[in-house]
């Protein structure tokens, strides 16, 4: 039997203390079936604050017509509840989403870029280098106005048209991202591909080509079992920040078969056995996602956008 080499492992990062940012009034509910009206949107939201939650991606600014889900995206955040501590973000494609969401009072703005052609193409409906010359333009506006800005780049481990994405073309859009001066970069692991080893080494390069103290988070998609040991591996690589979404809800329509969510029970747990305080009652938020879940069984059925989606859009997905 031939011996494997033995080396010895680097020293990782193990922050002190990280953030949990629920996304399912967003990514949850944007590919789904059923309609959840705006106020069992709001009773979600307040349920998940009741059970501990602090971050949470509320809902998404594009044209009506493209995510039905969310075409209350004005009404909902216009009326979400201020509670001191929580904050709310809300994904935004272009300069008319920002100014939605600013009006509404948004307080956090994601941005999105694919780090493959086809998957922004298809999510964004326009090249890589056009989608960063506008929200090159949205990240000033915002950072004029004090709102923050996350940065997220979607298809970083792997996209669902072109298979495998070179970590240059990742580390490219973080680069993009770092110049705008957003306050965060967010890797999404868009269709669940990728694995602990691929998590660390990218987050680990892209540790190194960002300024110091910017911080990184991670949006895991769960396919085969591997999203809380690529927690894990992202963790060690130093990132401080874990999107998921209550019951594993969600996926990609701009992204055939992907996984739903990591979901944020399990995550919550696993990062509870591991010394991480989330202050978040694992049985408060059982009692949200039934009250979700139930809202979707008895749900509307979505039946306008769907047949529009591949022509053209002002999407935006990670």
């Amino acid at each position: 039997m031939q011996m494997g080499t033995v080396f010895q492992a680097s020293t990782a990062v193990w922050p002190s203390q990280i953030t949990l940012v629920d996304v399912t009034p967003r990514d949850g509910l944007q590919d789904a079936d059923t309609f959840v009206t705006t106020e069992q949107k709001l009773a979600f939201i307040n349920a998940l604050i009741e059970s501990g939650v602090r971050h949470i991606e509320v809902t998404s600014f594009m044209h009506p017509k493209w995510i039905p889900q969310l075409a209350d995206a004005d009404t909902l955040a216009s009326r979400l509840p201020r509670v001191p501590g929580v904050t709310y973000s809300a994904l935004i494609p272009n300069m008319r989403g920002y100014e939605r969401a600013h009006t509404a009072g948004i307080a956090e703005v994601v941005l999105v870029v694919s780090a493959s052609e086809s998957h922004n193409k298809a999510n964004l409906n326009r090249s890589i280098d056009a989608s960063l010359h506008q929200l090159t333009e949205v990240a000033t506006r915002a950072k004029a106005d004090g709102i923050q800005v996350r940065g997220a780049i979607a298809t970083a481990f792997g996209c669902p048209f072109e298979g495998a994405v070179a970590p240059e073309a990742v580390i490219r859009i973080a680069q993009a991202y770092a110049t705008m001066g957003v306050d965060q970069v967010s890797l999404a692991d868009t269709i669940g591909v990728g694995n602990p080893r691929q998590i660390y080494t990218l987050f680990t390069q892209i540790r190194t080509e960002l300024p110091a103290n910017m911080p990184l988070a991670a949006h895991l998609h769960d396919r085969s079992g591997y999203a809380l040991a690529n927690v894990f591996a992202a963790l060690q690589a130093g990132v401080t920040s874990f999107d998921a979404a209550v019951g594993g809800l969600g996926g990609c329509p701009y992204a055939p078969g992907a996984p739903g969510n990591l979901s944020l029970e399990a995550l919550t747990a696993y990062v509870e056995a591991m010394g991480f305080n989330t202050e978040i009652s694992l049985p408060k938020l059982a009692s949200a996602r039934q009250q979700l879940l139930n809202d979707l069984a008895h749900g509307e059925p979505v039946t306008s956008g769907h047949s529009m989606r591949q022509t053209e859009t002002a999407s935006h997905h990670s």
